[in-house]
């Protein structure tokens, strides 16, 4: 008989010890050098962002669960080594397609190294991609036989790039993307209006 009343105390007590040796990941516990690309115990995408400290003004970084749910995977920190071959940064603040428009950087997560090994950076390009009208696999294979043309087919999805200022470049740029029927982006007007 005593045992049965002190059974739901060390129920209690084991169910402590069992939930603290069970560490979970929350996003809000990691540091910021791995704070992106990591996936919670709930399977959302933790994500880098930034405050300013209403103290002194300064900048911070904060690590936070987003509301993107990764599906089959959780708990996990991406490696050193798929963050390099996939050319991530590590303090990437957010979560954007913006990659996906620089044929480097879509040449880099479309290589084998990162494409067949890091299937968390894969999904979450890949989710991002879909967001934008556009298919990773399509994008990919099109980065191997056309790079420009890949780029010039997803901002065709309604993806705008940023405008390109006085840039020698931009005669390339605009010559390369009109053959695709993409409408530019306006560059901003130097000078005040008369």
């Amino acid at each position: 008989m005593a045992f049965l009343s002190k059974l739901p105390l060390v129920l209690f007590l084991s169910s402590l010890f069992l939930h603290a040796a069970i560490a979970e990941l929350v996003c809000e516990n990691l540091p910021n050098n791995v704070c992106a690309f990591s996936i919670s115990s709930s399977g959302k995408r933790c994500l880098l962002e930034t405050s300013v400290a209403c103290d002194h003004g300064k900048v911070e970084y904060q690590c936070k669960t987003s509301e993107v749910l990764v599906n089959g995977i959780t708990e996990y920190i991406e490696t050193d080594k798929c963050v390099e071959a996939c050319g991530v940064e590590r303090n990437t603040v957010g979560i954007s397609s913006d990659a996906l428009l620089d044929p480097k950087a879509t040449a880099k997560l479309c290589s084998p190294d990162c494409y067949q090994m890091c299937p968390n950076i894969v999904d979450l390009y890949f989710n991002l991609a879909a967001g934008e009208g556009g298919y990773l696999p399509d994008l990919c294979e099109k980065q191997r036989t056309n790079p420009h043309r890949s780029m010039s087919e997803l901002l065709g999805s309604g993806v705008a790039p940023g405008p390109i200022s006085g840039s020698p470049s931009r005669k390339l740029y605009e010559t390369e993307l009109l053959g695709s029927g993409v409408a530019l982006a306006p560059s901003p007007i130097s000078g005040s209006p008369s």
